[in-house]
This record gives structure tokens, C-alpha cells and sequence, in this order.
């Protein structure tokens, strides 16, 4: 008998699942299936993606619907494009001998006309993305009235994407339902209050320990300087020969570069990230879930919900600056049940991100040199001669040639003919990393690197002001944006660079308030910065950006005449709407 069978699911879901392949359910799956199955129990589930969320919900869903009403009776909603697609595709799977049930999936980047065609036509089950799911119940296309199961599928995602204020939207919508059933890998406050708001008494169930990472993943950093990151991360692909995983950037520009800088030095691999058309989108994911590609280079926004069976290795060219992301970057590898390396290069004067990082995913982190030339090359090669032993020769008539291959190679000995075969293939690495530098961090006496960006020496630093400059090389601006303008730390990230035409690792900490945010820049590009956005416009109202300790002027004010403000004291302002993302 099926285990799924003994949860409570009808017979021709069972069947389905058999067909799949799955005899056993995960432990989100045990626990969820027979408290959903009543179909009136508000409820949370704790559990890290890759863990059988979308069955956990999609078995019972399924169950619960009747088939006989044409109209939409449950809603799934979950963050992005990628997600909402898979979705769809495992409930098609799901319910293969099941009978009138219609899905649909409705996303932004798709023909919205053709979504509400294939909803008027009658669908029990919709899964939505917030931006579309807007537009269409604005547009009159989709009635929620009879909803009676709502489900908020990777809930701390959406709202760290901005979409608060569409999710109370919708829950405000469907007035009728009979119960929520929001999912979602950590708890953050913001989750924590829609449970408050909306739900009641609802039944939680946590897989694992709250915000903790997957137990499978091997989690590793490295530490580099930040001008020989580039390089250290080309170094560590070369020393994983098998490696098919994701790389994480911040921003899409340093995606795109990463990506042009790979595949010019011979790599299979393409970068994911806004400026893509969603047909785009498509073709790169095409490739890369059928291994057409080794890597695919990311920011977060563009990889959220991207669920590729296989990953070993996932990359953080840069850690996040929310370290919650770190647990959702890492969790696209070691899904259902597997193993997989979660590698970070960090920065000297990052370290102590790891520190907060082994706490939040109760894990230990991994400190590893960064591999020698001489290192990659014998990986390389015993990986080669490990393929060359494993190949198959049973198919091909290769015996026709043996003959000449022999007369061919009769004076050549095997030691020869393996050492030009070596030869044949590693000729460009050995080249490249015969004289390869030693690209580990070297540290001084008291725990402090010698080789800063750019080469610089930390001991030769000049005596500076410790109220606006840390001893780091770094100057603190002041801006007047802050999370109250619609930013979280990579859209402000972005924005600030897009707008100053810099690089990131100009960049130290940056620290976001809800009306100001202060950030630290390299003491030779601060000037740069300013000059760029000092004076801007954004949603109607005049930028302001000056160093930490040098006033702060009134939008409106000319020459220098604003009262210059304490560090931190801001004055109230009145911001333009959060704006709404469709992904």
C-alpha cells in the first residue's frame, strides 16, 4: 500500500503520485496533508524549498474541489513567473486521473488576454503572481467571491519582494474562504503578521528548526580580496570539474558581466536576470534544465522560485545583504533529500556575516583555501581519466579500427600515449595555471588582511575623522532614501549604482532607515557618487546625498542656506506609493 493512501487522499491522486514514481511522502507532506484535508483549518507551514511544499498543498487542494463547478474555488499565489509555472505543471501531474479539473497559471509577461479566454472557459484552480492576480481582479476578469481556499505559497519571499500590499489586497478579496494555508521557509515578522491579521487559530507545523537551512548542504566560504574575486570564483568552477549550479550576484549588471567575461573564456553558461523578455527567460531555463548548460549566473529576484532537479553547487559571488536570502539561494540545491555545496566568497571585512549566518541555519560554515594552480590541474585531470576509464565502448563498431590504431601505435608505449592524451587535453590549463598567484588573503598579527582592494595597505592608512570614515578606507554618505521610498537593500543597491555608473566594490556597509539610509563608499569614488545623485529627482521629490557629518539641506533649498541636521535626525516627508512589481 502507498503511504500516501494512509494520509487520506482519494484513490485516483494516489495513482498519479504511483505513476510519479513517489511511495513515501516528505515530512511537510505527512504532517500538512491530513490537517488540510478538512479544508477549514487556517494553517502555517515552516519548511525549506526542495522539502514537497507544492504536494503538500496541491494533494489536498485537489481533494477538495469539485469538479463540477466551473469556477475558481482555490488560489494559489507565490512570487514569481518561474514558481507559478512549476506549480502549475506538478498539479497537471498531480491530476492525471482526475477528471473536469482545470488550472491555470497567470503571470505578467504573458498575454493577459489569453489568460482571461482560458479563465472564462472555467477553472477551479488558479495560481497567480501578485501583479497579474491585481490586474485582472481590477480589470473584472477573475471573480474571487467563491474562493474557498487561498495559499500563500514561499510567503517570506513575496514580501520581501514588496508585495505586502497585494497580499492584503487579496485576502481582503476573497471574503468567502473557508481557510489559508500560507507556506513559507522562515518566519519573519511580516509573515508572522498576516497569521495575526487574517487568520484564526491556525494550526502551524514547522519541518526542521525556524529560518534553519537544509541539513544536506555543505556550507563553505572562501576569502578573497575584492579585486580577485572574479578570479577566485573562475578558480573554484575549475576545481568542481563536475559542478552544474547557480551564481549569485546582487545586481543584473554584474550578472550580465560575470556571464560575457565566462562564456568568453569558454564556459557554458548564461546569465538570468530583469532585463529579460519572459520568452527569454524560457530559453535560458530550457537550456539549463536540460544541462545544455553547466552554470547559470543570477540576482536574486530573477532565480526566486526556479526549481532545477540536480544542483550541486550553488555561488555567492557576493553574500546578500538580507541574510535571509542566503537561505534561499542556498536551498536551490540539496532538494528531495539530496546533497549539495552552498559556496560563498567573501571579503575580509565580511567575515562576521558568518558568524550571523551559521546562527540563523544552524550550520557550521566551512572556512577553505582557495585552490592553487597546481591544485585545479590534478583535479582536473583525475577527473578526465576517471570519464576516459568510465566511457562506454560498448556501442559503435570501434573493433573495425583497431587494426590501424595498433599498427599505428605500435611503437608508441602506453605511458606515452597517456601522457599525450594528458597533453591533449589539459595543455590550456596547465598554461593558464602554471604561474597562477596565490589568490588566499593574507592576514597581519592582529587578524587583519594585507591585501586590501585594490592592493592598498591597510597599516599605511592616514589619520581621518571617526565620525563620518571607518579605518577601513571607506567614506559615510548620507542619502534621504530609505525603505519608506519602496527600496530594499538590492533595489537601492542597484539604484545607486545604475545612477553613479560605479562598481560595487566601491561600496562597504550600507545601512537603510525607513526615511534615510547611510552608506559607506571607497574614500576615492565618494566625491564621484555625490556628484552623480546629489540633486536628483525621485517620485517628485529632490535626492539629497552629502557626507555623513555635512548637513543635510531641505529639498527646495538654494546654495547652502538648509540647517545642516545631526547625524540620523531626519524630518518627516510625504512619500509616492510603494510601486507595484509584476514578475
Amino acid at each position: 500500500m502507498n503511504a500516501f493512501e494512509a494520509l487520506g487522499l482519494k484513490a485516483e491522486i494516489v495513482q498519479s503520485i504511483t505513476d510519479m514514481g513517489f511511495t513515501a511522502p516528505t515530512p511537510i507532506q505527512e504532517q500538512a496533508i491530513p490537517v488540510l484535508l478538512s479544508g477549514t483549518t487556517d494553517f502555517v507551514g515552516l519548511a525549506q524549498t526542495g522539502t514537497g511544499k507544492t504536494a503538500a498543498f496541491g494533494l489536498p487542494l485537489l481533494q477538495l474541489i469539485n469538479a463540477a463547478d466551473k469556477f475558481p474555488q482555490a488560489l494559489i499565489v507565490c512570487p514569481t513567473r518561474e514558481l507559478c509555472l512549476q506549480i502549475t505543471n506538478d498539479l497537471q501531474d498531480f491530476k492525471k486521473h482526475i477528471r473536469g479539473v482545470n488550472t491555470e497559471a497567470v503571470y505578467g509577461g504573458a498575454s493577459i488576454s489569453m489568460q482571461i479566454r482560458n479563465l472564462r472557459q472555467g477553472v477551479q484552480i488558479v495560481v497567480a503572481t501578485p501583479g497579474r492576480l491585481i490586474d485582472l481582479i481590477e480589470r473584472k476578469a477573475i471573480d474571487l467571491q467563491k474562493v474557498k481556499y487561498v495559499v500563500l505559497d514561499e510567503a517570506d519571499e513575496m514580501l520581501n519582494m514588496g508585495f505586502r500590499d497585494d497580499i492584503d489586497f487579496v485576502l481582503k478579496n476573497t471574503i468567502n474562504r473557508e481557510s489559508i494555508w500560507l507556506f513559507s521557509a522562515t518566519m519573519p515578522p511580516e509573515v508572522r503578521a498576516i497569521s495575526r491579521n487574517f487568520m484564526t487559530s491556525p494550526k502551524e507545523i514547522t519541518v526542521g528548526k525556524k529560518n534553519s537551512g537544509n541539513v544536506n548542504i555543505d556550507h563553505q566560504y572562501f576569502v578573497s580580496p575584492a579585486h580577485q574575486r572574479y578570479e577566485t570564483l573562475k578558480r573554484l568552477i575549475d576545481f568542481n570539474p563536475g559542478m552544474y549550479g547557480i551564481i549569485f550576484t546582487r545586481t543584473k549588471a554584474d550578472a550580465q558581466e560575470m556571464c560575457e567575461r565566462l562564456a568568453k573564456a569558454g564556459y557554458d553558461i548564461e546569465a538570468l536576470h530583469g532585463d529579460l523578455t519572459q520568452q527569454q527567460r524560457d530559453k535560458v531555463m530550457g537550456r539549463f534544465r536540460t544541462k545544455a548548460l553547466q552554470l547559470l549566473i543570477a540576482t536574486d529576484v530573477a532565480a526566486r522560485g526556479i526549481d532545477v532537479d540536480g544542483i550541486t553547487h550553488v555561488i555567492n559571488f557576493e553574500l546578500p545583504d538580507d541574510m535571509e536570502v542566503y537561505t534561499h539561494r542556498s536551498g536551490r540545491t540539496a532538494r528531495a533529500g539530496k546533497t549539495g555545496i552552498c559556496i560563498s566568497i567573501c571579503h575580509t571585512r565580511e567575515t562576521f556575516k558568518i558568524k550571523q549566518l551559521e546562527k540563523m541555519v544552524n550550520a557550521q560554515f566551512h572556512k577553505l583555501d582557495i585552490p592553487s594552480g597546481k591544485d585545479v590541474c590534478r583535479k582536473q585531470f583525475f577527473h578526465f581519466m576517471d570519464k576516459l576509464i568510465q566511457t562506454d565502448i560498448s556501442h559503435g563498431d570501434y573493433e573495425t579500427y583497431l587494426p590501424d590504431l595498433i599498427e599505428k601505435f605500435a611503437n608508441v608505449s602506453k605511458e606515452e600515449v597517456l601522457q599525450r592524451v594528458a597533453a591533449l587535453e589539459f595543455d590550456h590549463f596547465l598554461k593558464y595555471y602554471e604561474n597562477a598567484d596565490d589568490l588566499n588573503a593574507k592576514m597581519d598579527s592582529r587578524g587583519r588582511s594585507s591585501m586590501v582592494d585594490g592592493n592598498r595597505d591597510s597599516g599605511s592608512r592616514k589619520e581621518r575623522s571617526s565620525f563620518n570614515r571607518r579605518d577601513n578606507g571607506y567614506t559615510r554618505l548620507f542619502i534621504n532614501l530609505g525603505t519608506k521610498d519602496g527600496f530594499y537593500k538590492a533595489s537601492f543597491l542597484q539604484f545607486i549604482l545604475d545612477e553613479s555608473n560605479l562598481k560595487k566594490e566601491v561600496l562597504g556597509k550600507i545601512d537603510m532607515r525607513d526615511m534615510n539610509t547611510w552608506v559607506e563608499v571607497d574614500q576615492a569614488e565618494a566625491g564621484k557618487m555625490i556628484k552623480a545623485i546629489d540633486g536628483k529627482r525621485y517620485n517628485n521629490r529632490t535626492v539629497r546625498m552629502n557626507e555623513a557629518d555635512g548637513g543635510f539641506k531641505r529639498a527646495g533649498d538654494e546654495g547652502g542656506g538648509g540647517r545642516s541636521r545631526p547625524e540620523g535626525e531626519a524630518r518627516k516627508r510625504t512619500y509616492a506609493p510603494r510601486e507595484k512589481r509584476s514578475f
